[in-house]
């Protein structure tokens, strides 16, 4: 069977009439301020298709370049400053600790990203609400959840499963482990039941629910595999490595894979079309759509 190619733009539009829709309601628009702060082309590639498609929704954006010794005070002004919204910062600005502690300046109640502490706790947790009467939803990594997206899209997902469990079966290797969005993703995947290999540069690790555990109680575990020994095991294998010399071997997939690329370059070899069953390129448009629901969500909770 020939390999079936999904593009992020039919995924995102299933998303993308609703997101306009609730915004063409409003008198007063959600606005986005993005605070560039590094000198990373794709991070600027980014901020630029942010800014086209946010627009292209009818919201409000609003891109400041600045030196990154300046962002910590920049943070704390738009935290108070009731014309924005949303908060967004183009990660890394220092590719270290001082990155986390960015994160978590954000104010939650206008963290698009969903990266602060207290969405950190709730991810890893898999508590999905803010408060006890569940009427606030807290807010998930754009990039993390849009993969997630993807794979309901796709039909990887099974709802005929219990909640927590649907999928339960599936082998999924994730190769990255950023604390923006490799870690956060295995750990969404092991929430909804997945045996996940979390794939870095320097070793692999199982994030893994047993079937009778909680839900709340995915566990990370070290191991002595490799990339080589989990590939070929898995089910789906979603790459995202901001290197454009990384190339996943194409020999080391099991036929029928289901391939996913969210880095902002290529992945995988053109030859994994000979292998896999789905193959999706680029996940950047649902990204978008994600990071558009984020805003409006936190725009509605501050109303």
């Amino acid at each position: 069977m020939p390999c079936k190619v999904v593009l992020a733009a039919e995924v995102a539009s299933n998303y993308t009439e609703d997101i306009k829709s609730e915004v063409s309601q409003r008198s007063v628009k959600p606005r986005l301020v993005g605070f560039l702060a590094n000198d990373d082309p794709y991070a600027e590639k980014y901020a630029q298709s942010s800014s086209k498609h946010l627009a292209e929704a009818g919201l409000e954006f609003e891109l400041r370049q600045i030196p990154r010794e300046e962002l910590e005070a920049e943070l704390r002004a738009a935290n108070t400053d009731a014309n924005v919204s949303g908060i967004l910062v183009y990660y890394p600005v220092y590719g270290d600790e001082r990155d986390q502690k960015l994160q978590d300046m954000v104010d939650p109640a206008k963290d698009v990203e969903g990266l602060n502490v207290v969405y950190n706790g709730k991810l890893y947790s898999n508590d999905r609400f803010m408060d006890d009467g569940k009427t606030r939803k807290a807010i998930l990594p754009c990039t993390p959840l849009a993969v997630v997206k993807v794979l309901d899209h796709i039909g990887v997902y099974n709802h005929e499963l219990p909640y927590g469990d649907h999928l339960r079966g599936k082998t999924i290797a994730v190769v990255n482990r950023s604390e923006v969005v490799g870690r956060p993703l295995a750990a969404l995947l092991a929430n909804d039941g997945a045996k996940v290999y979390s794939i870095d540069i320097t070793d692999v690790q199982l994030f893994e629910r047993q079937p009778a555990a909680s839900i709340n109680s995915y566990s990370a575990s070290k191991t002595d595999l490799t990339a080589a020994d989990v590939i070929p095991l898995c089910d789906v294998v979603i790459t995202g490595v901001p290197s454009a010399s990384y190339k996943l071997p194409t020999h080391l997939l099991k036929p029928g894979v289901v391939a996913i690329n969210f880095a902002s370059v290529r992945n995988f070899e053109p030859e994994v079309k000979d292998v896999a069953s789905i193959y999706v390129p680029s996940v950047g448009k649902v990204t978008v759509s994600m990071l558009q629901r984020n805003l409006l969500r936190l725009f509605n909770y501050q109303q």
